[in-house]
């Protein structure tokens, strides 16, 4: 018996096409504001009331954010039971969903490591031999893209088109060889592996095609080549009689992310992989006025267009979209200061901080605006600030968790092994890791091979043992202890062990420092102890209520946690933020700043700009102009700097293409004032008929 789904009342006849559309794959093309969340909860709910369960729908996004907001809307429509059973994943986690089940069939183990970015430099240094760190992030960036391609090694080679490129190559295999015998994947590799096993095992495809019935796909815009490819394993069913059954939701649009692999492609391929396709337009936009509508509309008309649509809007004309012309980035910094306290002086108190933003091109346009702020004492927030999970102190303890799930997780062990420092130094390691290779070994299963001691001092091999028995003993007690005070207790009596409270202390000369990292450790043990306790869970998106779990089992779950996490606070505060970082929020009141030839759209002096690049600039301005909801300011300069002198800067083409003159058809006053002079008698007349005609008393 399904459970009760509520009806998909107050949707908008475009919506209900979408909602009802069940049985073939459907492609809604969902203009900016225009209720894509919606729909997608919708239809989930009437996928449920269809008789499906909850656990065959999958609904898959890119961030935790998107994935948590959609599942609160599902809990309202379906109730909290049948959403705790919906599979509501970002790509990445449903790819680890995919690897712990199935990994195997491509020699993974269900405990296998997922590495972060320092972890993945770390080896790439490694595998190139170089301590150029400079160096590896290239060669890392290289090898991200190429795997976001659908490429491994020898296919990066084969198309590798210069000296560095097929030196990233080489690193690229030997980086292969590294992650297999460590039993470890990076973040690219939860969707290419997943991909590749689907493609591999007609069985394992099978499973996960009966599994989920059907696949909603958000963004889809946003999908890069390798996870359109899973998309296809999924839904593709072999049996020819059975329509693929999938809803992606996108925006042609609001392609912004080409520099890292996502192709507008993707958006082409639907119609022609899927003949069948549906392909319903949402246009009526519920977020802002006519006249920021109209602006973004006329820019994205430049763009040629893969389906046709047209925002508009029923919350009225509302306010001219501003153009603010700046003397230079000091100035602007000032207007927009200016641009903020005008509206909160005329607005009162109901209009707060949070209800602004500044929009920028590039990371480097936020200072002078920080500075603007910080003189006019208003608190800001810059998006895309450091992430709890990146502070050193919590990768450290993290560090230590992931060799307790994975003793074949080098870079894991050295990290854990080396902090605090414990006497064990890098000439030490350095041996330990060439016994490793020359013994195709991990550094922790190394440890206790008998012959270590040909190439070690006993001193050296007694520290070894010492910590290895260390993480063997604290690697039992984690598997055997669970509930939240009993895990709070372990973890503390470990953080004492290994005495990390006076190593943040030994290692500040700020004791104020010191004390606030110790305070992000205290955090850190409570969110541990609350996932153990059996507290709602949220992992990558997918959140579930959760019997008590040991600290183990919360351990095996916090890598892919640490890479989707989106953690602050709602604050009070005016957001700094960068375009790409801005897609899919909105303000009431919006700055878009630095609107010059050169920085939107960007292009480097010795640069000649494709078309397909200046496209996605296009659509780059679209999403910043529709992040506004009542007021927008268009602010550009007069002259900019660059380097250390100041030249003169020359306003974007995307304002003239705004056509800020272009308003709608306005009434001469005098004929307004005629025509409310002719209906005031035509109500006068009426009513004075309307008297002489009642009966005289």
């Amino acid at each position: 018996m399904p459970p009760p789904a509520a009806p998909p009342v107050g949707l908008n006849p475009a919506q209900l096409q979408a909602v009802h559309h069940l049985d073939g794959p459907c492609l809604v093309v969902a203009g900016a504001g225009s209720g894509k969340t919606r729909v997608i909860t919708h239809k989930l709910a009437r996928l449920l009331q269809s008789g499906l369960e909850p656990g065959q729908l999958a609904a898959i996004t890119f961030t935790n954010k998107a994935a948590q907001e959609m599942r609160e809307r599902a809990k309202a429509l379906v109730g909290p039971r049948a959403a705790g059973q919906l599979v509501i994943s970002t790509f990445h986690s449903l790819g680890v969903r995919l690897l712990r089940e199935d990994g195997t069939a491509l020699g993974l183990k269900p405990a296998f490591s997922i590495l972060d970015s320092d972890d993945v430099l770390s080896l790439l240094r490694d595998a190139g031999a170089t301590t150029d760190a400079k160096l590896a992030r290239q060669w890392q960036w290289a090898i991200s893209l190429w795997k976001n391609q659908g490429l491994n090694s020898d296919g990066a080679a084969a198309i590798a088109q210069n000296d560095h490129e097929r030196v990233a190559a080489q690193v690229m295999r030997r980086y292969e060889e590294r992650l297999m015998a460590y039993q470890a994947v990076d973040f690219d590799d939860l969707i290419g592996l997943p991909l590749r096993l689907l493609q591999r095992d007609e069985a394992v495809r099978l499973k996960w095609q009966e599994r989920f019935h059907h696949v909603l796909v958000d963004e889809y815009q946003d999908t890069n080549a390798v996870q359109y490819e899973l998309m296809k394993q999924l839904v593709l069913h072999p049996d020819p009689r059975r329509a693929a059954r999938f809803t992606a939701v996108g925006d042609d649009d609001q392609s912004i992310y080409g520099w890292r692999g996502a192709t507008i492609d993707n958006l082409k391929r639907l119609p022609q992989d899927f003949p069948q396709l549906r392909v319903i337009a949402l246009e009526q936009n519920y977020r802002s006025t006519a006249a920021i509508l109209r602006a973004a509309n006329h820019v994205i008309a430049a763009n040629p267009k893969l389906f046709e649509k047209k925002l508009w809007s029923e919350l009225g004309e509302g306010e001219p979209v501003k153009l603010v012309e700046c003397d230079g980035e000091e100035h602007e910094a000032e207007r927009a200061v200016a641009f903020i306290q005008a509206i909160r002086g005329n607005g009162g108190p109901s209009i707060k901080l949070s209800d602004f933003a500044i929009l920028y091109r590039a990371n480097h346009q936020a200072k002078v605006f920080e500075q603007k702020l910080r003189a006019a004492q208003i608190p800001y927030k810059v998006s895309g600030g450091q992430s709890f999970f990146d502070r050193a102190e919590i990768k450290d303890l993290c560090a230590w968790l992931r060799l307790l799930v994975n003793q074949d997780d080098d870079p894991a062990f050295l990290r854990a092994i080396t902090t605090p420092k414990r006497g064990i130094g890098h000439q030490t390691l350095g041996k330990l890791g060439e016994f490793g290779a020359a013994w195709k070994k991990s550094l922790f299963e190394s440890v206790f091979a008998a012959s270590l001691g040909t190439v070690l001092p006993a001193k050296a091999q007694g520290s070894l043992l010492e910590f290895r028995r260390y993480i063997n003993d604290f690697s039992h007690k984690a598997n055997h202890t669970s509930g939240s005070e009993d895990a709070k207790a372990l973890l503390m009596d470990w953080l004492r062990d290994i005495a990390y409270e006076q190593h943040l202390f030994d290692g500040e000369d700020n004791e104020k420092l010191a004390a606030a990292r110790w305070s992000n450790v205290l955090d850190f043990v409570d969110w541990i102890a609350r996932r153990c306790g059996g507290e709602i869970d949220n992992l990558g998106g997918m959140t579930t209520e959760t019997p008590k779990r040991s600290v183990l089992e919360v351990a095996q779950t916090i890598s892919v946690i640490i890479s989707l996490a989106e953690r602050g606070d709602e604050q009070d505060v005016v957001t700094l933020s960068t375009l790409h970082a801005a897609k899919g929020l909105e303000w009431p009141h919006v700055v878009l700043a630095g609107v010059n030839e050169g920085l939107l759209p960007f292009k480097s002096e010795d640069e000649d700009m494709s078309p397909e690049r200046l496209e996605e600039e296009r659509r780059l301005m679209y999403v910043g102009i529709t992040r506004a909801r009542q007021t927008l300011a268009v602010s550009t300069l007069r002259r900019r700097k660059r380097g250390r002198e100041h030249v003169a800067a020359i306003p974007s083409r995307f304002i003239a293409e705004m056509k800020l003159n272009d308003s709608p058809n306005r009434e001469d006053p005098r004929e307004r004032l005629r025509r409310m002079r002719d209906e005031l008698a035509a109500k006068s007349a009426a009513a004075a008929a309307a008297a002489a005609a009642r009966p005289q008393a």
